[in-house]
């Protein structure tokens, strides 16, 4: 496949992915420019041993974290974070409640021991199939299930302890 194809069917799902990792349009967008320029440089050592999405997923998690380090503040993703869309125009006591249970929900995934923060990350932003996050991990997709799972259970135990 040629790289103006790899771009053309890939760009989209890592944009998506990067819009849910940084919740601001223009960062996903420069990310992902990174992200295939990166992947043009390191296209002669790519093997084949993953999914060209999986590599692609790979190389902008590495950019947006690398942004992240420079510029030493995170932007929250709250609607990524709490899977849902909001109306238009929720009334500000409505807002800023989702704002806030976003913020918390997302200081709690943060805290997550590895590898559940990034498999969690990788699923629920990157909206990754099970079998692609295993990949990444030399695992496979019941493993990525299961891993899901246990991190969204942590989530949900850590939540009703803060509320204790």
């Amino acid at each position: 496949m040629e790289f103006e194809e790899i771009y053309k069917a890939y760009f989209g799902p890592v944009y998506r992915y990067l819009l849910r990792l940084s919740g601001s349009e223009q960062l996903a967008e420069e990310l992902a420019a990174e992200t295939f320029f990166r992947a043009l440089r390191a296209a002669d050592g790519f093997r084949g041993g993953c999914e060209v999405r999986v590599w692609l997923c790979q190389i902008a998690k590495n950019a947006y974290y690398t942004h992240q380090k420079k510029s030493r503040r995170a932007r929250p993703a709250d609607e990524a974070l709490l899977g849902q869309v909001a109306d238009p125009a929720p009334p500000p006591e409505e807002a800023a409640d989702t704002r806030d249970r976003a913020a918390r929900l997302r200081a709690i995934a943060e805290r997550l021991p590895e590898p559940y923060r990034e498999v969690f990350r990788l699923r629920a932003f990157g909206e990754l199939p099970y079998k692609d996050i295993g990949s990444l991990y030399g695992k496979t997709a019941n493993w990525a299930c299961v891993t899901f799972h246990r991190a969204r259970e942590m989530i949900r135990r850590r939540w009703e302890e803060e509320e204790g």
